[in-house]
């Protein structure tokens, strides 16, 4: 397992402005299949965990959740402030981890965690979670992350990673749902539904390059070294993909459970 969020997690407030930017938001049929299993419904009083800059707070903040978005780091939630205020959104921003949140009990009917379950102490937080929702509230523990198919911008930016930083360990087609419903399951959710699709997401070449910098693998480079990936990165993409535009396939992942009662 790879450190959990708050050890490794925080190097993503060094890249808060590139992350906020150029990662794609969670697609918007994800969030659909979310709802349609009790998770964002109008009116629910919704925490996000691992909240990042906000991407899932605000999609339900819009669709009439009142949210409050929680994370460890000041300069995420800093970008997040800024992004919900661009956007008029009313949504509490909240700097905790996931596993002692400081919050009542029983204050949520739904708890969300996007991309960010691998960062936690799963059993803690399942456990967490558990305290914070009413009786039978559902939380969902979701992900969106890049497939690296092979001959794909994805899979060939990944074999690039790799060797230039050996250690990261998140690579490869992972499906994190079995040990997240291990965790949800030993603090007495019942998991309903889980599912998984694939899709094609466009990015420019500099979109896709920033994005790349801001993730945990090249964050955890020294400067000098993650100026050598980017600029190998552009001239890779430039040989295998030219043109203004990517395409990366990406995997979209999901486990809604509810508590007892």
């Amino acid at each position: 397992m790879p450190e959990k969020w708050g050890v490794s997690g925080h190097h993503f407030g060094s890249a808060a402005s590139d992350y906020a930017l150029h990662r794609a938001d969670f697609p918007v049929a994800g969030i659909e299949r979310l709802v349609a299993l009790g998770v964002g419904i109008p009116g629910q009083r919704l925490l996000d965990l691992g909240c990042g800059t906000g991407t899932l707070a605000r999609q339900f903040a819009m669709r009439g959740c009142t949210v409050t978005g929680a994370d460890v780091d000041a300069r995420m939630l800093d970008a997040a402030r800024g992004l919900a205020a661009a956007g008029d959104m009313q949504i509490e921003w909240l700097e905790c981890s996931a596993e002692e949140t400081g919050l009542p009990s029983g204050s949520y009917d739904v708890v969300t965690a996007a991309q960010c379950w691998h960062w936690f102490d799963g059993e803690a937080v399942a456990s967490e979670v558990r305290r914070l929702l009413v009786r039978g509230g559902r939380v969902g523990v979701c992900g969106f992350d890049w497939l690296p198919l092979p001959d794909t911008v994805s899979g060939v930016t990944e074999a690039l990673i790799q060797a230039h930083n050996p250690s990261w360990t998140l690579g490869g087609v992972r499906d994190p749902g079995p040990e997240v419903r291990r965790q949800l399951g030993g603090a007495g959710f019942v998991v309903l539904e889980t599912f998984i699709f694939d899709l094609d997401v466009p990015y420019s070449a500099d979109s896709w390059r920033r994005r790349i910098g801001a993730s945990a693998a090249i964050l955890d480079l020294s400067a000098e070294a993650a100026t050598a990936f980017d600029a190998q990165l552009a001239d890779l993409l430039a040989e295998r993909f030219p043109g203004d535009y990517l395409i990366a396939p990406h995997r979209v992942w999901a486990s809604v459970a509810q508590s007892p009662g």
